[in-house]
């Protein structure tokens, strides 16, 4: 039987009072209801929704305005309130004591918890000496940081002064910082002495430097210190963490936002090579956040939850950050890499902490099934409630595995599908309503719309047992609502491919049960012979075999079928990667469970792959490598190992 046919049920523990709190959403019925409603009766829902989970310092009249035909689409109009405020202060005034913060620092010894009070003065004080130095309302503030709490503070101090935060991800080059920055127009950044990941430092001052020899728009840099490293410190331009915040007072009023007052840019690759900075606002993007985490994640009060992502990318703001924050949850902050010191580093994490839901990539978990189970085995995962995955579909092995090994089968497994722009999740399962699937994103959030669209006609397909396109029929409160300096660049990229829609860039199938499958980017879609094959749905047939731990599959130019396919395998340890039989296997089992027509031409036995250092699979760079483009690779810095790819061009030259 395939996996689209199998359901597996809501654990029965989940709905166990005596077991676990009382889900939210109880039946797939309920669940129906509750969307039926979002979509039909948006103001009402979203509006009911807003006032429960935010405190608004000024209440909001208009619910919804504007829409996706042109652009305009705002939300909660009149109203006025502040990020900083719903995530900070009303828990601290509650509960002073509760812990707000988990730092799991990259020495497993090195945690520190941190309480919504604490995290309130630490805030202020920030927020203070950012005004201090000039930055006020409306201003851009580059965050360049390593995982620790000071990040966190610094995302909610330029919040509390209506400045608007632009993390870049730690990883990422001087060049990358600077392109960054010039396009936000950054008057100040915010960054550290060293970071610390996986035992290694990380010379994030010296990369900033680099970067600000062409970036004149800013005046200052505030150095935080993780490591008491030696760095550069520019006289009139560079200060210290410390010595600017305890010249501050620990209490600093929030400044009232209007509700589509932006909130910050994060900046992800564009199709053209140059970075995009897509805007986010506050009240859409924090009641999307905050009800993610609520609904999804099933979050009770007393819950820790933990997210293993990076604060610099999206997942990292709504699921570290602001939606955990909103709710006054405890969140876990996480600086190490899931095989530091040992491959049981996650299961430890969970065990120390009682964590009750833990999120991560599908490359995370595939990567730790090839390790063995033995480093999972022996830890106590009774607290898990709901395991989640992000960044890509989870294939069916590594669900199962997941299931199975993690989770024991007692746990909910949300394959969430959303993107930067979205700003929270679009398309998820609910832990105590929904069956699932393996490999399934199942249904939309509630307010989400879903068609799959003819590619070429964009005729909506109705019915199930359909692919296409992905799409979004009407705006709901957190999608990203411009692309910073260039509305022109986000009409043409997301509403007008297909008029009247918000267009994913996905590919994605509707099966018989109405279930949602994503099928990967649409240039992710390999046409061999007039056959349109999805990378993920290869990728999937590779990895059902039991020598296979990952693997990434790409489309190549052939002078015949228009399209090939070429297949990096990743295999399990102790399996030789020298075998010719292997690759012979692994195409008749590609034959086998797809068809003969999406048979890759080409095999690579490879020990890794190019991944960011979040786990995200840069296929641009193994497309470059087949086309013989190396000299165009763009920039790879932001590679958890950026040696792998001299080896994968060896590779592909000796084949």
């Amino acid at each position: 039987m395939a996996d689209e046919d199998i359901k597996f049920p809501v654990p029965a523990r989940l709905l166990d009072p005596a077991q676990c709190p009382e889900p939210y959403v109880k039946s797939y019925e309920q669940y129906k209801e509750m969307h039926r409603q979002s979509i039909q009766n948006p103001d009402e829902f979203f509006g009911k929704m807003a006032t429960e989970l935010l405190s608004w310092s000024k209440p909001f009249h208009t619910v919804q305005h504007g829409g996706l035909d042109h652009g305009d689409t705002a939300w909660f109009l009149d109203g006025q309130l502040n990020a900083s405020y719903n995530c900070v202060d009303r828990h601290a005034l509650a509960d002073p004591e509760k812990i707000a913060i988990i730092y799991e620092a990259d020495e497993p010894n090195q945690s520190e918890n941190i309480t919504y009070g604490e995290l309130l003065r630490k805030v202020c004080q920030l927020a203070g000496a950012l005004r201090a130095r000039g930055i006020k309302k409306g201003d851009t503030v580059a965050i360049y940081m390593p995982m620790i709490p000071e990040a966190v503070v610094s995302f909610l101090a330029c919040a509390r002064i209506g400045a608007l935060h632009s993390v870049v991800f730690a990883g990422f080059s001087a060049e990358a910082l600077r392109d960054r920055v010039q396009d936000a127009q950054c008057r100040l950044i915010i960054t550290s002495d060293q970071g610390k990941r996986g035992g290694k430092s990380i010379e994030t001052k010296k990369i900033v430097d680099e970067a600000l020899k062409s970036c004149p728009s800013v005046e200052t840099v505030i150095v935080c210190q993780r490591t008491g490293a030696e760095v550069p410190m520019k006289e009139g331009r560079d200060f210290w963490w410390g010595e600017e915040c305890s010249k501050r007072m620990s209490y600093l009023t929030p400044e009232p936002m209007h509700s589509e007052d932006p909130l910050f840019l994060l900046y992800t690759s564009g199709s053209t090579g140059q970075p995009k900075g897509v805007m986010h606002t506050t009240a859409g993007y924090l009641l999307g956040a905050a009800a993610t985490v609520k609904y999804v994640f099933d979050y009770h009060p007393g819950d820790i939850f933990a997210c293993m992502a990076d604060v610099g990318w999206i997942t990292g703001h709504s699921y570290i950050v602001y939606g955990p924050l909103t709710l006054g949850a405890t969140t876990v902050l996480f600086e190490s890499i899931p095989t530091y010191p040992t491959p049981a580093r996650y299961w430890e994490l969970i065990a120390k902490h009682k964590v009750t839901q833990f999120y991560t990539a599908p490359t995370a978990i595939r990567a730790l099934r090839r390790l063995g189970d033995e480093w999972v085995e022996g830890h106590d995962l009774s607290s898990l409630r709901v395991l989640g995955t992000v960044g890509e579909p989870i294939n069916p092995e590594a669900w199962h595995w997941y299931n199975d090994k993690v989770g024991k089968g007692r746990c909910a497994i949300v394959d969430t599908y959303w993107q930067t722009e979205t700003g929270s999740h679009i398309v998820t399962p609910l832990p105590g309503a929904i069956a699932t699937k393996p490999g399934a994103a199942t249904v939309p959030f509630f307010g989400i719309d879903i068609a799959i669209l003819d590619p070429v006609t964009g005729k909506e397909l109705e019915g199930n047992d359909v692919t296409g396109v992905l799409a979004v029929k009407k705006a709901w409160p957190s999608v990203a609502r411009t692309v910073y300096g260039n509305h022109h660049r986000y009409l043409e990229t997301y509403l007008k491919p297909y008029p009247g829609y918000y267009f994913t860039g996905d590919g994605a199938t509707r099966d018989k049960d109405g279930y949602i499958w994503i099928r990967g980017r649409v240039d992710d879609v390999i046409n061999v012979s007039g056959h349109r094959l999805s990378t993920a749905e290869i990728e999937s047939a590779l990895i059902m075999h039991q020598a296979v731990a990952e693997t990434a599959v790409i489309g190549a130019a052939d002078d015949v079928t228009g399209q090939c396919i070429h297949a990096f395998v990743c295999l399990k340890p102790g399996v030789s990667n020298h075998s010719t039989d292997l690759s012979r296997e692994l195409v008749l089992q590609v034959r086998k469970v797809i068809g003969p027509f999406a048979a890759p031409k080409k095999i690579y036995l490879v020990e890794d792959l190019p991944k960011t250092r979040s786990g995200k699979l840069m296929r641009r760079i193994l497309r470059k490598i087949i086309a013989g483009e190396e000299d165009s690779l763009g920039d790879i810095s932001t590679l958890a190992d950026p040696s792998v790819v001299e080896v994968l061009i060896n590779k592909v030259a000796n084949s």
